[in-house]
């Protein structure tokens, strides 16, 4: 995770940037408004709608920066580079007020709670592999599990805020969050394969 520096909470720059005129606001605004807090700050953009029942497609969308932001978090960039496409892809102002409106109670009671703290947990190392770890959850987001992506993705919120704050109290939620994920997963993947197999095995019978 790049270097932490004093500066506006997520929050604060949330609300900067749904107060701004215009029809929609793209990822490439987002990026510039977080700076270098980008890493962390989108990685809770993009993954804390996903704690919540969300239609289908939605996890597909948000997954794919995901998978891009912890890809370069994984090999310790200090900036963060996404593709054009995933610059050039906007969010109505509507719907990105609506969302702000949303997360700004929980973000801004998190944030009064979040201090640094264990901070021997963020160190280049730890960082990649937080990165790495955060990789793994992110292709699980993108999968189309039913209900699959919700633990995933709060551990990675947990990671991301933690890492924007430098708490490691954090990090440790994220971590129980992860492994959790890990088993559930395991649990899911096992019958999900068991049924597919016997769909395939009926399909061929008929013929």
């Amino acid at each position: 995770m790049p270097e932490h520096r004093e500066a506006a909470s997520v929050t604060e720059l949330l609300e900067l940037i749904a107060g701004r005129r215009g029809d929609a606001v793209s990822v490439a605004d987002l990026l510039e408004a977080f700076g270098d807090r980008a890493f962390g700050a989108l990685m809770f953009v993009f993954a804390a709608p996903l704690v919540l029942p969300m239609p289908p497609g939605v996890s597909a969308l948000l997954g794919a920066p995901l998978i891009f932001i912890t890809a370069q978090w994984t090999m310790g960039r200090k900036t963060l580079w996404l593709p054009k496409a995933l610059l050039a892809r906007t969010i109505p102002m509507a719907d990105f007020r609506a969302l702000v409106a949303k997360l700004k109670p929980h973000l801004a009671r998190l944030e009064r709670r979040l201090r640094p703290r264990l901070t021997f947990m963020y160190n280049p190392l730890g960082d990649r592999l937080v990165g790495a770890l955060c990789f793994v959850l992110a292709l699980i987001v993108f999968l189309p599990i039913p209900f699959g992506n919700m633990l995933p993705s709060f551990a990675i919120a947990a990671f991301a805020i933690g890492g924007a704050e430098r708490d490691g109290l954090a990090a440790l939620v994220g971590w129980i969050a992860a492994i959790a994920s890990i088993l559930v997963l395991v649990l899911l993947i096992k019958p999900m394969i068991a049924a597919m197999l016997a769909f395939f095995s009926a399909l061929v019978g008929m013929f």
